[in-house]
């Protein structure tokens, strides 16, 4: 029996595959019985076979080969690690670990649209759990390395595509405990809300704002071509459908997460309702912002404070904020727009904590209530559109096209 290739949450057909298959990993937790780690393996491999399989089966080839070479490669920094603490082995390691998305990202800008070998859905999400395993375990917060463990985090198949991005011991720590039947009706409500949700947001709200709305806006805009109203429209309707069809898939990934047993972290939180802009990347995406935090500005920053690069603690936080949005926005793509929306939330970020200080020594007289903070939260979300509207790529095609 052949199954039809699907994105995953993209068909109706992928929900009706999950209803069919999860259940009785539902009943064996209802019932209070341990893991059905066979059964939930064999789950796993379908749903990664209809992702990844039937006609997008080189996409299926380049994740196998990415999850053997990944494997070995943290299974080697762990045997070096264990027997010294080189500087030399970590980086080399987490360079190697990156290397596959490096070549996803280059080959198609130099290689005029061409895929790389190594390119499939989700390899930047892989990569960022392979490099967190190289970087915790040159911290000695990962002690011990277990290849199957490894390999399970790595294909936790409800977030796969998409995130959101979760950490190695956290997911441990469901693996290893088993919850009680009236935990896991709790976490089973909450996953089936979540799914229902994520249903309203990506095929309700998201189609409305993106299959019928967002075009409508699109070619106004082009009319005009320049700026106008239209183009003001279309900020805010690719705002909004950026936000419910990504918040979406997210919902959807937790939630079929939470029937599992799994208490993946959420990934939105009203990110619209911030009061400034570091707020609100405490609220956007957050599995990935905080990822961005730990692992590249604070490792940074320490750097730069211990070697005494700059006198000011101040200068060493900016230069690490644009490092920091400089390097996500590559990671998005080798694009201007994309790199220009990168260096623009830096800016945000550095006027903002210019702006924390000064309302800090000035407190007494400044005032703060609740106009104030309306005031914030709509000149965040202004901020925030406008950054999506660069990162949509639609200047490009309005006024370089």
């Amino acid at each position: 029996m052949s199954f039809p290739h699907m994105i995953p949450y993209a068909n109706p057909s992928y929900f009706g595959y999950l209803l069919l298959l999860l259940w009785p990993i539902a009943l064996s937790f209802l019932k209070g019985r341990h893991r059905l780690w066979t059964y939930e393996a064999l789950v796993t491999l379908f749903f990664l076979y209809v992702s990844f399989g039937g006609e997008d089966y080189r996409q299926g080839i380049a994740l196998i080969g990415y999850v053997l070479f990944q494997t070995v490669l943290v299974w080697l920094y762990s045997l070096h690690r264990q027997k010294a603490n080189t500087a030399i082995g970590f980086y080399l390691a987490v360079i190697l670990a990156i290397l596959p998305l490096t070549l996803t990202k280059i080959v198609p800008f130099i290689d005029h649209g061409k895929v790389s070998f190594f390119s499939f859905l989700g390899i930047s999400y892989l990569t960022f759990k392979s490099v967190q395993m190289v970087m915790e375990i040159r911290d000695g917060l990962i002690k011990e390395y277990h290849p199957y463990r490894y390999i399970r985090f790595l294909l936790f198949f409800p977030t796969i595509s998409s995130g959101p991005i979760d950490r190695y011991r956290r997911f441990e720590k469901d693996v290893e405990t088993t919850p009680s039947p009236e935990e896991y009706a709790d976490l089973l409500g909450k996953g089936i809300q979540r799914i229902f949700l994520g249903f309203l947001y990506k095929f309700i709200i998201g189609y409305y704002l993106g299959t019928l709305l967002l075009p409508l806006v699109s070619r106004l805009a082009l009319m005009y071509h320049g700026i106008s109203l239209p183009l003001v429209g279309y900020m805010y309707v690719y705002s909004m459908y950026l936000f419910f069809d990504f918040a979406g898939y997210s919902l959807f990934a937790v939630g079929v997460s939470n029937v599992m047993g799994y208490q993946t972290p959420m990934n939105f939180h009203l990110p619209f309702l911030s009061w400034n802009i570091k707020e609100f990347w405490n609220r956007w995406h957050i599995s990935l912002s905080f990822w961005f935090r730990d692992y590249v500005y604070m490792r940074l920053m320490f750097t730069l404070l211990k070697k005494k690069v700059f006198k000011s603690r101040i200068v060493a936080s900016n230069v690490g904020y644009f490092a920091l949005f400089l390097l996500m926005g590559v990671w998005h793509g080798l694009t201007w727009y994309y790199i220009v929306y990168g260096l623009y939330h830096a800016c945000l970020i550095c006027l903002t904590d210019a702006w924390l200080r000064f309302k800090k020594k000035h407190k007494d007289k400044i005032p703060s209530n609740k106009f104030t903070h309306g005031l914030a939260v709509v000149a965040t979300f202004h901020a925030v559109c406008f950054s999506f509207l660069i990162f949509s790529g639609f200047l490009d095609q309005l006024f370089f096209k």
